[in-house]
């Protein structure tokens, strides 16, 4: 049995432990660490995890420590994982593996070199409909694939942690980076990016960006922290297209326009993929199967695929960055 540390304690861990401990075993689950001390003690009673602790040195000490999930600020995301790293664990490091493409290279450097296994959790990658469906796309049921729009929008609550720079909060790592994973899944690593958005206090809060590809087919993408969009998305072709309902990047329902003219025009396959727990069941199944087999990367999600997404990322932010800029400027 693979045994796990959880690092953070926020909605995402909660929601992440219980599918961990299904996959792994009841008391996979050793330890959780915190910056709050009566919150991690809350949490590893919530969770049935026999120890918690503030002194993170502590946790990477231990030698009975196999594993880490990483589920704490993107900011970080690299500093911890390479800690970790270098103390033989091996990470599991929630998406975006890090703030940019450069700080997920010396994640992967460091794993290979030390010879764990290292992986983003994008956990949508696994999901059995999101499999299903571009499956469908690959051997053309949907024909050439021609366009891709998926947009992820909601505003913070008002009574909501404020989003920092200290933090490395950001509408594109955090929102954006969904619909870029499923556009470059069907098509590939973009030739082009071009994309604006709104900055507030050093934060990126909102984005649009059009990639397009080398067949020219294009992929048009939007996210916000300040507003909403609809939240579906779609995968369209030359012999039909494929609507993902809301949330895109958690669903389990979609329409196939497809097959047939009756389906294109008229009749859609509706088709449901029930979420496994609270739907990261499938990702870490995979995972499990990686470490039995000593493994060190997944497949479906590997370095290539997470750099691929990482670089458009930055090219994403950078050119949201300079929009902000170049109107400061110009008034």
């Amino acid at each position: 049995m693979t045994r796990w540390a959880v690092l953070g304690t926020g909605m995402i861990s909660h929601q992440f432990v219980p599918d961990l401990q299904s996959v792994f075993g009841d008391d996979s689950v050793i330890v959780v660490w915190g910056r709050d001390e009566a919150r991690t003690s809350v949490f590893a009673e919530r969770h049935g995890i026999a120890a918690s602790t503030t002194d993170l040195t502590e946790v990477l000490r231990r030698d009975d420590v196999d594993a880490v999930y990483i589920a704490t600020p993107i900011a970080s995301h690299a500093a911890i994982a390479i800690e970790a790293i270098a103390a033989g664990k091996h990470v599991l490091i929630e998406k975006p593996m890090g703030s940019s493409a450069a700080e997920i290279v010396q994640i992967f450097d460091a794993a290979e070199a030390a010879g764990v296994f290292a992986m983003e959790a994008m956990w949508m990658k696994f999901n059995p409909l999101h499999v299903d469906l571009v499956q469908r796309v690959k051997v053309g049921l949907t024909g050439e694939p021609r366009s891709i729009s998926a947009t992820f929008g909601m505003p913070t609550p008002p009574n909501g942690r404020a989003w920092t720079v200290e933090r490395g909060d950001s509408a594109v790592l955090d929102r954006g980076i969904y619909a870029v994973t499923l556009a470059q899944w069907v098509l590939g690593e973009p030739v082009a990016v071009d994309a604006s958005g709104v900055v507030e206090d050093g934060t990126d809060v909102e984005a649009r960006a059009t990639l397009t590809f080398t067949n020219g087919a294009r992929a048009d993408v939007a996210c916000s922290a300040i507003g909403f969009l609809d939240q579906s998305a779609t995968i369209n072709g030359t012999l039909g297209w494929i609507t993902i309902e809301p949330m895109f990047w958690a669903g389990t329902t979609a329409r196939v326009h497809a097959g047939s003219v009756e389906a294109i025009m008229h009749s859609p396959e509706r088709v449901v993929r029930p979420r496994e727990g609270s739907g990261f069941q499938p990702m870490l199944g995979s995972v499990a199967d990686a470490l039995a087999a000593g493994e060190r990367q997944v497949a479906r999600h590997d370095r290539a695929a997470t750099l691929a997404v990482a670089r458009t990322l930055d090219v994403i932010r950078e050119q949201v960055f300079d929009s902000n800029r170049d109107h400061e400027i110009g008034g």
